[in-house]
């Protein structure tokens, strides 16, 4: 098993996370809009958060980042990308369940969207138990539902 850890994100590592998502999510952006080097910079530069955003590392080496908000009702998993060559090695599996086990402590569902031509994720989701509530556009939300509260859309 991998072992994997997590630290803040600094302003330092912006580029890392731009080429991370270009490496992680170029061929679903793609797919769906076409990749604009110039407008993915744009986004990236939107919405680059290195106040709230995590690096995923293993072994010293960044592979990954992760986004979590924590709201009142929920746990929300607003962006998670690991590198393609570290992609199958259990991590993001780790990840998720663990954030489905917290979210289970707190009596609270862990949320996500999915892009609807990113089915390898959406396998993930599935997997670990998570559901789809709703399809608007080209995203997928899906929720790993509370036994108390299962059947809630």
């Amino acid at each position: 098993m991998t072992p994997v850890a997590l630290r803040s994100a600094t302003p330092a590592d912006s580029e890392f996370c731009f080429e991370l998502h270009k490496a992680a999510m170029g061929d679903y952006v793609t797919a769906i809009w076409g990749w604009d080097e110039q407008r993915q910079r744009e986004y990236h530069a939107r919405s680059f958060n290195p106040g709230h955003w995590q690096i995923i590392t293993t072994g010293g080496t960044d592979i990954g980042m992760i986004d979590v908000e924590y709201r009142p009702a929920e746990i929300y998993l607003s962006r998670v990308e690991v590198h393609p060559s570290y992609q199958g090695h259990g991590i993001g599996t780790r990840l998720i369940s663990a954030l489905i086990d917290e979210a289970t402590h707190k009596g609270q569902d862990l949320v996500l969207e999915v892009l609807t031509v990113n089915r390898r994720a959406q396998a993930l989701y599935r997997r670990l138990g998570m559901t789809e509530v709703a399809t608007h556009g080209v995203k997928i939300t899906m929720r790993s539902a509370q036994p108390h509260r299962a059947g809630r859309s």
